[in-house]
């Protein structure tokens, strides 16, 4: 059985979608596919998501699928540690257990599952082993591991526990272990579309699958609010309103 690295859930920003923007998060300037996740109001669960892709860096992105309802976490957003900078009087910083769904955009990490799969970089989640560290005492926090590498930390998430986690992704999230800011940010199967995470993004399980082959290396997770995307003006493809399926 193969060995499960420890995958530091490490993130960045994101490029605009044509000629960038100069205040536009530029540390993913080269990324051709974009995962779109909005949600009408910090304070909700409901969201929807849309699949962009474009030629080239510097091309405009163009949409690769139509919007399907999606959910975040049980409370709604909260601008994550990266993001302070986009935040306005009033609206949540995530902090770790405040089932919020971290709001910025984040490099989407590999895929994972229950069964084997030969999608790239693939992590096979392993009965009794494969967990998150959730404890920001920690020195695994926000990290995948081994149950066994791990030793005695307290908070962990047991992956195999959960049919939420037959499918998923990763989305590379990057926190403060000590401001405890946030941890194990994933894309997974859902409970249903009025049910809110614990701080995750759900969708059905057939999307997860398709969600799983669209993503390459490099592609991005934008999680913003909607009242929120015009401090992103210039920076994103045009998200307006469609019904979602």
């Amino acid at each position: 059985m193969r060995q499960l690295a420890l995958l530091a859930l490490a993130g960045s920003l994101m490029p605009g979608p044509s000629a960038l923007a100069a205040d536009c998060p530029a540390l993913l300037g080269e990324a051709l596919r974009l995962v779109l996740v909005t949600a009408p109001a910090m304070d909700r669960p409901v969201a929807r998501l849309q699949l962009f892709t474009r030629a080239a860096p510097q091309a405009t992105w163009e949409r690769a699928s139509e919007p399907m309802r999606a959910v975040v976490g049980a409370a709604g957003l909260a601008w994550g540690y990266t993001f302070h900078a986009y935040r306005r009087e009033g609206e949540a910083e995530k902090v770790e257990g405040d089932k919020r769904t971290p709001a910025g955009v984040f490099r989407l990490g590999p895929s994972f599952g229950f069964a084997r799969s030969d999608l790239p970089g693939y992590i096979l989640v392993e009965a009794g082993e494969t967990v998150c560290v959730e404890d920001a005492s920690s020195p695994f926090y926000n990290r995948i591991a081994r149950r066994s590498e791990v030793g005695l930390a307290a908070n962990l998430e047991d992956m195999r526990r959960s049919r939420l986690f037959r499918r998923g992704l990763f989305v590379d999230y990057p926190t403060d272990r000590a401001g405890r800011r946030g941890s194990c940010i994933f894309v997974h199967i859902w409970q249903g579309p009025a049910k809110g995470t614990a701080g995750c993004i759900g969708l059905p399980e057939d999307r997860v699958a398709s969600l799983q082959q669209f993503a390459r290396p490099g592609a991005v997770v934008a999680v913003l609010p909607e009242p929120a995307l015009d401090r992103f003006a210039g920076c994103l493809p045009d998200a307006s309103p469609r019904a979602p399926r």
